[in-house]
């Protein structure tokens, strides 16, 4: 029969969108009824019979026997005459059923049905790829470089799905080269109009968690637990992690001997500075490690405000604070505690915002944003340091450092 012939051409979809036959049948049959009533009004009185093993489709159209002239309703009622053309033997009252060709149809009817097909059978595969990355949210994932833009760079997966890696979901030395696998999470699935919308991204805590996953036996078999991930991504990131099992050492088995368990994670984020700490519930302990490489004297905790004021030796400050102010923003992120550094032994000092009739604010503001907030933790520095490391005009930066020895001359 002619149908099968236009079955077996529809079902080329089959192959090429991983889709069932049983579920292309079904798609099939709504797209058959959909055209059914387009061309008679209804499709009610329509029998469709898929057979899914043999790809066979059969469209039966049942009517009732009247009188001739009798015929109100060309889709439901045959006259006497036409319905004995089928089997003579055919009374008035009797149901007829006769198989409709898709040639019956007509050729326009016929174009729209396949377009119809095409436009489900997308819908269905889109639905479909939906839901598979919605339940990998969160999870790491590769795919190869397909297309590189100035914005983003196309993934394709191994199924041809496309996956977009946007340039603020990379890493600041990233560099992909068409081809490449590249490795990150997926971030958020949304259904944009019917297709799917894939990020991945490289930058987010949860990519350095689910490295640590991949990577470290002991986290993947939960032996060990990740409490919370912080990161400058390419520059820092801090790890607390802690053991239920006394035996086990959590930031030992994290690290490696020597680096050699963490060594793949930090060549993967292009050479982050992972610092894995011990999590406690005592916050004073918890702060002091968060601020490591640095070694803190003592600290006084303001758990309402939730502040922190960490008393160091002179040599420590610089360590605590790190390079760009990364390690104390973390260590403030890692404990949820806004911390505020002070120099042990030195008894005068000037906060910086005191001077702001004489230093801009914006000034000010850099100095801060690298975690000099005070008149000594500016006068202490280089000034070609200082330079680099605020990106303000040496000229500046020395009127900055006359003003503040002024203060301290007087």
């Amino acid at each position: 029969m002619e149908n099968l012939a236009l079955i077996d051409s529809f079902s080329e979809f089959k192959d090429d969108k991983l889709i069932d036959r049983v579920t292309l049948m079904a798609i099939l049959e709504d797209v058959f009824r959909s055209t059914l009533k387009r061309r008679f009004g209804s499709d009610d009185n329509f029998d469709i019979i898929i057979n899914p093993d043999k790809g066979d489709l059969e469209i039966w159209r049942n009517r009732i026997v009247v009188a001739d002239g009798e015929v109100e309703d060309d889709n439901a009622e045959i006259s006497l005459t036409n319905a004995r053309k089928i089997e003579e033997d055919f009374e008035v009252g009797e149901d007829v059923s006769e198989e409709v060709k898709l040639i019956d149809l007509g050729r326009r009817s016929i174009l729209a049905l396949r377009q119809n097909l095409i436009s489900k059978i997308h819908e269905h595969d889109n639905t479909n790829i939906y839901k598979q990355f919605k339940e990998l949210e969160g999870e790491l994932y590769t795919a190869e470089v397909h297309h590189i833009r100035h914005r983003a760079i196309i993934l394709l997966d191994d199924e041809g799905n496309e996956i977009i890696l946007p340039k603020d979901r990379q890493i600041p030395s990233d560099f992909f080269r068409k081809g490449e696998n590249v490795r990150g999470v997926i971030e958020s699935v949304e259904l944009k109009g019917n297709k799917p919308s894939i990020i991945m991204s490289r930058t987010a805590p949860i990519f350095l968690e689910k490295l640590f996953e991949s990577e470290i036996p002991e986290v993947f078999d939960g032996l060990i637990t990740i409490k919370k991930v912080v990161r400058i991504p390419g520059e820092k990131a801090k790890v607390a992690v802690d053991s239920y099992d006394d035996r086990i050492d959590p930031v030992g088995a994290c690290v490696g001997m020597k680096g050699s368990r963490i060594h793949g994670i930090v060549r993967e984020l292009g050479n982050e500075n992972i610092d894995v700490i011990n999590y406690t519930n005592n916050l004073n302990l918890f702060i002091s490690r968060a601020l490591s490489p640095a070694r803190i004297t003592s600290l006084k905790l303001d758990e309402e405000n939730k502040t922190a004021q960490v008393y160091l030796k002179p040599e420590e400050v610089s360590k605590a604070i790190g390079r760009g102010g990364h390690n104390i923003r973390l260590a403030g992120q890692l404990t949820g505690y806004e911390i505020d550094v002070y120099r042990e032994g030195v008894e005068e000092d000037v906060e910086l915002t005191e001077f702001s009739d004489e230093i801009e604010g914006w000034i000010i503001e850099a100095f801060a944003k690298i975690g000099f907030d005070t008149a000594r933790s500016i006068l202490e520095q280089d000034v070609d340091d200082l330079v680099r490391r605020t990106d303000l005009e040496e000229e500046t930066v020395l009127d900055v450092m006359r003003i503040l020895k002024e203060e301290f001359e007087e």
